[in-house]
């Protein structure tokens, strides 16, 4: 109640009023005041409003600036780095365009099935996913916290990512590229090539040795990296300047980290298709292996990446939609967000097998050149006769075609002693079938490729600019999925919240900048997100349609779109998508029950990756990740099933929902709440009280039924209706 109310005493007759019409006519002015504090079920079904406890101004929770605004967020946060090398990778390893396939039926199935539950959610809620899975099942009310830390481990990681792409992208401003050739060394008598270099290549020495300088385990942090530090630092600046006004500072921001990575990876492709080999790997990519296809493992692969690719279970997807207008339709959003996340996946693979294609081309020409050099090293010294090689080759301009054709001559001849002779077979398939995947392909195969580019400085920002784009993007979502639940729970400042989580983050993200910090990054990857996620979207899918009831669910949408979404909805809800969930979290507990615990180590000495098992200690950091993110499911759980903590009781104010409304609810209530009609006036009361009594009858008024500030309101008509939940109002 607003303290300035004007002050009006009256005093009203013994007997009972019968009529609700002669007791709407014996209010006064001092009733406007309640008015304002009163349940807020107004005619303005557009304008949501939080009612703050104890203030008469209505708060109204951000909302986007446009539609194109909103759809760019949910695209970034989608679209993201997996997509350009997770995706293209599975795509290589698991058959190709058959690939696509199995895919695109799962995307069907689970994929925007659950997107778009997510979306409507948050929608309809308008609160984030603490506050979501809080109204949608109260004992699963530990999904939303659970999905707020699964986010936080995310970001404590995914970050450390846009570093490293910080530091390609700062690196790239120079001609040539660092990374071009290996560098040298000066000993004793002479100067000779780094040996590290020599053994592996020069991007990859580049990689683990200029950039990360890598320690060869885990155990042996080796101390800070400090390039790497400072550019972890400034990447969480970026996200922090971003994100410290909510959407209203990230919203601006979307249009261009949202829409440059497409003007890149459309300028790579344009660029890659008119370089040799490129359809070459085009052409690799789209040549289907059925047979790989009918394997469990690629349909396990595929369902991981639909899950992963659209940001279900990370919050960021309910936060983003829980700033739409109430009759926004989620539905086309749902289906248009993730066909426009898969045509990203398919344009970045074409740029990725086209760019692999040119690469290969490049490889097996210096193949060719060096085995063909061989063959007139075994000609001069009799190991090979002359008669065996066609009149019309010219090992001085041999193409592939001609130097295959005297390989198979030559095997066929010499079957017994080829082994000894040292030649190799010169394929650009071979090359095309050796999968690389995340770091492998961002920081050392397509950083290859781009050193035969012309302008290969220019490229080089350009791509790393872009991953920049496509992490920050996510990350917009990721912290978001942190910051709105968290706001919307306990009323704390954006911006203060802000500038906490990001760092925090900072400091603990320390340990992934220490010289051992890449294993940490696959650990946390492997441990930390990929289990919890897929029991987070478990339970919110058996949270829809068996808590909280699939057809009242299917009501709401058609209440809140204006129409009611197909049947397909209803059966994947209830029946499909929860089954597949349940078969995919299976999958992956006994693909990680039968997949040795460990990480891939660089060993300096042989310049190649060497696979060890987590030390003990790993191990139980390992299932610690696990537990950490999965514990409030079953504690939030355990409180609410044994009433540990009375929703009615605290400091704290308890939250009704009501068609997309959020009405704060004061607790401690005050028993008496006729105090007017002994003559009190409104200063001497009790500050409304609005609880699960607000509708019943008042001790010490057999009669008359009381609104709970003792003015006669809607209570007097719903006094005599059985007790009802808060959701059914």
């Amino acid at each position: 109640m607003p303290k300035n109310s004007k002050v009006v005493k009256r005093e009203l007759d013994d007997e009972v009023i019968e009529s609700v019409k002669d007791l709407l006519s014996n209010e006064d002015s001092s009733d406007d005041a309640f008015k304002k504090s009163e349940l807020m079920v107004d005619d303005q079904e557009e304008k949501d409003v939080d009612v703050e406890e104890g203030s008469d101004v209505e708060d109204e929770r951000p909302a986007w600036n446009s539609k194109l605004q909103y759809i760019l967020a949910q695209v970034g946060f989608s679209v993201g780095l997996g997509n350009v090398w997770r995706f293209p990778y599975l795509c290589q390893k698991n058959g190709g365009g058959a690939y696509l396939v199995p895919y695109l039926i799962l995307l069907l199935i689970i994929g925007i099935p659950l997107f778009f539950l997510e979306l409507a959610v948050g929608q309809r809620i308008r609160r984030g996913s603490i506050g979501v899975w809080n109204y949608i099942s109260p004992k699963l009310g530990g999904i939303g916290f659970a999905s707020c830390v699964v986010c936080f481990f995310g970001a404590l990681y995914y970050n450390v990512i846009i570093g490293w792409s910080l530091f390609y992208f700062s690196q790239s401003f120079q001609h040539p590229l660092p990374w071009n050739q290996c560098p040298l060394v000066k000993n004793a008598s002479h100067t000779i090539v780094e040996p590290e270099c020599e053994k592996s290549s020069a991007t990859t020495y580049y990689w683990y040795r200029e950039a990360l300088n890598i320690s060869s385990s885990l155990s042996e942090s080796g101390g800070l990296n400090w390039k790497m530090t400072i550019c972890l630092l400034a990447a969480w600046v970026m996200v922090c300047l971003a994100m410290i006004k909510g959407i209203q500072s990230s919203g601006k921001v979307m249009y261009f980290s949202s829409l440059f990575p497409y003007v890149v990876l459309l300028c790579f492709l344009i660029r890659v298709l008119l370089l040799n080999g490129s359809v070459d790997g085009i052409r690799h990519m789209f040549t289907p292996k059925l047979e790989i296809m009918l394997e469990p493992k690629v349909w396990r692969e595929a369902a991981t990446q639909v899950f992963f690719a659209l940001g279900l279970g990370f919050g960021g997807v309910i936060a983003f939609s829980s700033y739409n207008k109430r009759d926004n339709n989620c539905h086309f959003d749902a289906v248009l967000v993730s066909f426009i996340n898969f045509f990203t996946s398919v344009l970045a693979t074409l740029v990725v097998f086209a760019v692999l294609g040119f690469k290969a081309n490049i490889i097996n020409e210096k193949c060719v050149i060096q085995n063909s050099e061989k063959i007139l090293k075994l000609l001069k010294i009799g190991n090979l006769s002359q008669d065996m090689i066609p009149h019309h080759i010219n090992f001085s301009s041999i193409t592939a075609e001609d130097y295959n054709l005297v390989y198979d001559i030559i095997q066929k001849v010499k079957e017994e002693e080829f082994d000894s002779l040292g030649l190799k077979s010169c394929q650009i398939e071979d090359e095309l079938n050796k999968a690389v995947q995340g770091t492998g392909l961002a920081f050392i195969a397509f950083t290859e490729a781009m050193t035969h580019f012309p302008a290969s400085p220019f490229w080089s920002v350009m791509f790393f600019l872009m991953l920049v784009n496509l992490g920050l993007g996510s990350m917009f979502g990721t912290i978001e999925g942190i910051i709105a639940p968290i706001v919307d729970t306990f009323k704390v400042r954006k911006e203060i919240l802000t500038v906490i989580c990001c760092s925090v983050a900072f400091f603990i993200g320390l340990i992934f900048v220490q010289r051992s910090g890449n294993y940490f990054v696959t650990m946390f990857d492997d441990y930390s997100a990929t289990l919890p996620l897929l029991i987070v979207v478990t339970l919110e899918n058996i949270a829809v349609s068996r808590m909280y009831g699939i057809d009242k669910f299917m009501e709401d949408l058609k209440d809140m779109l204006g129409f009611s979404p197909s049947q397909y909805y209803y059966y994947m809800w209830k029946y499909v998508s929860p089954l597949v969930l349940l078969c995919l979290l299976a999958a992956s507990i006994v693909q990680m029950g039968l997949s040795p615990p460990g990480y891939n180590a660089w060993v300096e000495e042989k310049a190649t990756e060497e696979f060890r098992s987590y030390p003990t200690w790993a191990m139980v950091v390992c299932i610690s990740l696990i537990v950490l993110a999965m514990l409030p499911v079953p504690i939030v759980f355990m409180v609410r099933r044994c009433n540990l903590i009375d929703d009615t009781s605290g400091s704290l104010a308890s939250v009704s929902y009501k068609r997309g409304r959020i009405i704060k609810e004061p607790v401690n209530l005050e028993g008496d709440n006729t105090s007017l009609i002994h003559g009190k006036s409104p200063s001497e009361v009790p500050s409304p009280s609005f609880g699960k009594n607000i509708y019943r009858k008042q001790t010490g008024s057999p009669t008359l039924d009381t609104a709970p500030n003792g003015r006669y309101g809607i209570g007097y008509l719903m006094a005599d209706m059985p007790d009802m939940r808060e959701s059914d109002l």
